[in-house]
């Protein structure tokens, strides 16, 4: 079968590569129809590396995609050949004290899908998942909304780790398809005061545009002072979708008392700091979000349901031909890119 490698730094090539067959009675050959461009490929496609997680060239990435089941294994129920499929790229024991807890994504055994040194990635024309990673999509969502399912259902546990009254006011820094889910998934439990920063325009008018009552460019002025004229008392909650320090200094100056930051922005250094003092005297919580945890079928409920709208973060697509063009265009965070789209069908 085709498939898209990372060759080296800021490089990938089209190759051939051997189609995976079933192995598992509940193993589920997966034809990949549509893969989406993620933050964390592009890491590792610009550094070659995640913090410990280094590639192994050549490599083959990509964890957001959705297809049509091309064959399953002898025990499968959950899906039939022939169904539309969304991925969601972690497999786990179910088995370990995190999974018994609640906590599957952080499975002691967890493998995720173009993750050096647990799973290829997904960028190629097929794949096999357990069946427990596959999501019937019955005809209610297109396979471009299967495929933000996956960014998306970080939103949705982002939110549902931050507990949100409905009258909370929050905060998401960064604007990418991380924040955008973010706000996607808080206006989806109601909660519309929701003020927005990123240092690209066209997100911020993005933002603006599709549910922020504010929306903000810290480059271009003081986005902490402008939300404050705004809301005096600060924030309830600041989602920080970032991933750089001055976010998260921007997300402890915003909070009010008691406020929750939720760091879901992975950064590109190895660490990042809080200010001591603000943060005990606010007597700050700091909440890691470590990606869906068992929220992607209510991710594909609510866009079924049209409780939540996704559509507006796709501005590219690409044939799959062209897929080291998506890469860049992401990389460099080019043209207004928010989320790109690569199509195999």
């Amino acid at each position: 079968m085709k498939a898209q490698v990372l060759t080296g730094i800021d490089q990938m090539e089209m190759a051939d590569v051997a189609k995976p067959s079933i192995v598992s009675d509940t193993d589920v050959l997966v034809k990949v129809l549509e893969v989406g461009v993620c933050g964390s490929d592009v890491h590792y496609y610009e550094t070659g590396k995640i913090g410990s997680q280094v590639v192994n060239y050549p490599y083959r990435v990509g964890h957001e995609c959705a297809g049509v089941v091309e064959a399953v294994g002898k025990s499968v129920g959950r899906v039939k050949v022939g169904e539309e499929v969304v991925i969601d790229p972690a497999t786990v024991c179910f088995k370990c004290d995190q999974c018994l807890a609640g906590r599957e994504n952080t499975c002691r055994k967890l493998t995720f899908l173009g993750c050096p040194g647990q799973a290829e990635g997904c960028l190629c024309e097929y794949i096999v998942m357990d069946e427990t990673s596959c999501f019937a999509t019955n005809g209610e969502i297109t396979l471009e909304q299967g495929t933000l399912c996956e960014p998306f259902a970080i939103g949705v546990y982002a939110v549902l780790q931050a507990n949100l009254a409905k009258d909370a006011k929050i905060a998401i820094l960064g604007a990418g398809p991380i924040g955008l889910s973010c706000m996607a998934a808080a206006k989806a439990e109601g909660v519309t005061d929701i003020y927005m920063t990123d240092k690209i325009a066209e997100r911020v008018d993005i933002a603006a545009a599709n549910g922020a009552v504010w929306a903000g460019n810290p480059g271009a002025e003081d986005v902490v002072k402008a939300i404050y004229e705004k809301e005096p008392g600060g924030m309830d909650v600041v989602f920080e979708c970032a991933g750089e320090q001055d976010a998260i200094d921007e997300a402890i100056e915003l909070l009010k008392p008691g406020g929750k930051i939720m760091v879901i922005g992975i950064p590109r250094t190895d660490r990042v700091s809080y200010d001591a003092d603000s943060s005990r005297r606010k007597e700050i919580t700091v909440i890691n979000v470590r990606r869906q945890n068992g929220c992607t079928q209510k991710a594909i409920d609510l866009i079924a349901a049209g409780k939540a709208d996704v559509d507006f973060m796709v501005t590219h697509r690409f044939d799959f031909s062209r897929s080291k063009e998506a890469f860049d265009l992401v990389a460099g965070y080019k043209d207004g890119v928010v989320k790109a789209i690569i199509k195999l069908n």
